[in-house]
């Protein structure tokens, strides 16, 4: 028993019960059929902890079961049906359209119910057509074949000659995947943000499709943070997506409110002297194809400076199409709230030192 028990310790781990039936009989055969001919090591060891409960994987493939039925569509059914089914049922159902309405009400509390009401279907509509384009092959030619406007393209392709880092800002408006189709194609190096899903089969599809548009994609964290000071050393162009709540963020005005906003893009630009271009994606109106507006870089300053300018073209975007961007994001969740006082403590003193020349 000794000898065999070791031995399988050795192998692969794992140990028979003690006291087993086979190993009182002396009918090791049974347990040395069962031992793996690769010998042991720290790295091969089964994981179990890793393995994906059933429940998990079901779970998954009811997530991914919309988009694998749509995917039986012509693409140019399969994505405008996603976009009404998202406005009609999916987005009412899982309260999308309230937070959009809360949303506009904080922003435009005298806007008519009527305009209220169109931007709420516009919205969830573009939401829906974004999720079932990150899975069809089809989106990939059109992303690539967007027409690029603006000086930045050309500002950010010098950069990139010279062996400069550049950072790309941008935002949840119409369809930044298209954005990145098309920078891609333009010839730039491209690297981004994404945030893991919490369901890990879902999740794989995801970082495959995600990969599948440009890469490298990084996690959003530490490891992330790390590759992504060596993609800008080496130098690539970073993009990074900057409207949404950021809890590590300062509270900066956005439509006339404060939002938590990171301050992060600027301050890589600054550090690694890159150029800090806003880049964004409008829907054209056949829904299916985009135009991507490159702007001028926003000038080197301070990170206050550079991330209210930002702020401010965003907006002027958004106004220009309020119904492609991502109003579901609860975007002034933290902005008043004691986060935000704490928060607004800090500005307070980042603009003290900045005033000082520090």
């Amino acid at each position: 028993m000794g000898p065999l028990r070791r031995k399988l310790k050795y192998d692969d781990g794992v140990m028979p019960a003690r006291g087993c039936r086979a190993c009182r009989r002396g009918r090791r055969g049974v347990w040395e059929a069962r031992v793996p001919t690769q010998p042991w090591h720290p790295m091969t060891e089964p994981d179990r902890q890793d393995r994906t409960p059933i429940r998990e994987r079901l779970i998954g493939l009811a997530l991914m079961l919309p988009v694998t039925l749509s995917r039986m569509l012509p693409y140019r059914w399969r994505v405008p049906v996603a976009g009404w089914l998202t406005a009609r049922i999916l987005a009412p159902l899982a309260g999308y359209s309230r937070r959009v309405r809360e949303n506009l009400a904080l922003v435009f509390p005298d806007m008519p119910k009527a305009e209220v009401e169109r931007i709420v279907r516009g919205v969830n509509d573009n939401a829906g057509r974004n999720m079932i384009e990150l899975y069809s092959p089809e989106f990939v030619s059109r992303g690539r074949n967007a027409s690029a406007t603006g000086p930045g393209l050309e500002l950010l392709l010098k950069a990139q000659a010279q062996g400069r880092p550049a950072v790309i800002v941008s935002g949840h408006l119409g369809s930044f995947n298209a954005a990145r189709l098309r920078i891609v194609a333009s010839g730039l190096r491209i690297a981004c943000f994404y945030r893991q899903m919490r369901n890990r089969p879902f999740n794989a599809r995801y970082e495959r499709a995600m990969t599948e548009i440009s890469e490298p994609v990084f996690v959003q964290n530490r490891a992330g943070v790390m590759q992504t000071v060596r993609h800008l050393r080496g130098g690539g162009t970073l993009a990074i997506m900057n409207d949404l709540n950021a809890h590590d963020g300062l509270p900066l005005d956005f439509f006339g409110h404060k939002a938590l906003t990171s301050i992060s893009a600027a301050e890589l630009a600054l550090k690694y002297d890159a150029p800090l271009v806003p880049v964004w994606a409008r829907r054209m109106e056949n829904g299916l194809d985009f135009e991507v507006h490159f702007e001028d870089e926003i000038p080197h300053t301070d990170p206050l400076t550079m991330t209210r300018e930002f702020n401010r073209r965003l907006e002027a975007r958004v106004r220009a199409d309020m119904d492609q961007w991502f109003w579901i994001h609860r975007r002034w969740k933290d902005g008043t709230n004691p986060l935000g006082r704490q928060r607004a403590a800090d500005l307070e003193k980042l603009e003290r030192r900045y005033a000082r020349g520090g």
